[in-house]
């Protein structure tokens, strides 16, 4: 479920942790986080970008699977909330840590790029954190921090860019437009991250104002 389906504090239904939270929602929310596991595998092993570029589109594209399942049978959970945008962050965040490892190591021989540098790194994930924060201070004082287009199309690009980088790995796609593609994208992506960011920040203040 991306930001932008996750319902706000106004909206939500009482908070409980039991067996109803064994439904089929949070099962495909545990099953993206063991793809993530696998995901990162391929990538860290090397050679398999192919592979490793359709996981990650499948975890992607399955991304809104679980928060519409939920809603659609009334089976939001308190461990479907927490666990959802958890499993979100690690599978972006953490291909972004792996794809910078592997910019400018060593594969068979010859040096790979993934154009992931450190900077996109903290850029993404410092975002994720201070965002994630920063709603959950507020919505425990009972405001409306719900998503907004910034962070559907935030995501959006971060995943674009990050299956463009695993496919520019692969040393036999001969696409001289490739790369030059791959890092506009990342460049959008970290962008569209810090803008989407500071939106959040000047929304949050001017909650904050209205006490």
């Amino acid at each position: 479920m991306t930001e932008s389906e996750q319902p706000n504090a106004a909206s939500r239904p009482p908070a409980t942790l039991g067996r109803e939270s064994l439904n089929l929602p949070n099962l495909i929310t545990v099953s993206r986080l063991v793809l993530s596991i696998v995901l990162f595998a391929l990538i860290d092993i090397g050679g398999y970008w192919v592979a490793s570029a359709a996981l990650f589109v499948f975890a992607a594209a399955t991304d809104w699977l679980d928060g519409y399942l939920a809603r659609k049978y009334g089976q939001v959970t308190t461990l479907g909330r927490i666990l959802d945008p958890f499993v979100d962050k690690i599978i972006v965040g953490g291909t972004f840590l792996f794809l910078l490892a592997k910019n400018g190591a060593m594969h068979d021989g010859h040096t790979i790029e993934s154009g992931v540098n450190a900077w996109m790194v903290i850029a993404v994930i410092g975002r994720e954190m201070f965002v994630s924060s920063l709603r959950g201070f507020l919505e425990q004082q009972g405001k409306d921090f719900s998503a907004s287009f910034t962070g559907k199309a935030k995501m959006m690009l971060q995943c674009v860019a990050v299956t463009a980088s695993l496919l520019s790995l692969n040393p036999d796609l001969h696409w001289p437009w490739l790369a030059p593609a791959r890092d506009v994208l990342l460049w959008s992506a970290v962008i569209v991250t810090i803008w989407s960011g500071l939106v959040y920040v000047d929304r949050a203040v001017r909650l904050l104002r209205q006490d």
